[in-house]
């Protein structure tokens, strides 16, 4: 991260199209700002997300990668967050291999109304990754 990007880490967010990306889109709508350099991909569960596409985020330039969780709410699997919170776990051991900062990679449940929540989120992530750039 260059010096005229301190205050603007570069995050990558798996949102889940039918619980989590409704929150996101309603920031917006609400006018809730968050730091520019976040990046949304919906996906229809959690617990979908594979370690090595959080790896190749990495790879490509993302300073940190979030999980925007269904917690209980996922239509697909009531297991869900049990599932990805196993893929995150699975993903900072290789991150561990590679000496990176595990908490690169963050994970919380984001339900269709916690656009706030998801605000908050994006904030102290982005302020970590600004600080230990």
């Amino acid at each position: 991260m260059n010096a005229s990007d301190k205050k603007n880490a570069k995050i990558l967010v798996f949102s889940t199209d039918k619980i989590s990306d409704p929150a996101i889109d309603m920031a917006g709508l609400l006018k809730l700002y968050y730091p520019v350099k976040v990046y949304t991909i919906a996906i229809p569960c959690s617990s979908a997300v594979k370690s090595r596409w959080i790896m190749h985020a990495y790879e490509k330039g993302f300073d940190g990668v979030f999980i925007a969780a269904d917690g209980s709410d996922c239509p697909y699997d009531e297991s869900c967050t049990e599932k990805t919170g196993l893929i995150v776990a699975k993903t900072q051991e290789l991150m561990k291999q590679k000496d990176m900062d595990p908490a690169r990679l963050r994970m919380s449940a984001v339900c269709s109304v916690c656009s706030e929540a998801f605000v908050r989120q994006m904030k102290s992530f982005n302020e970590y990754l600004s600080k230990s750039a």
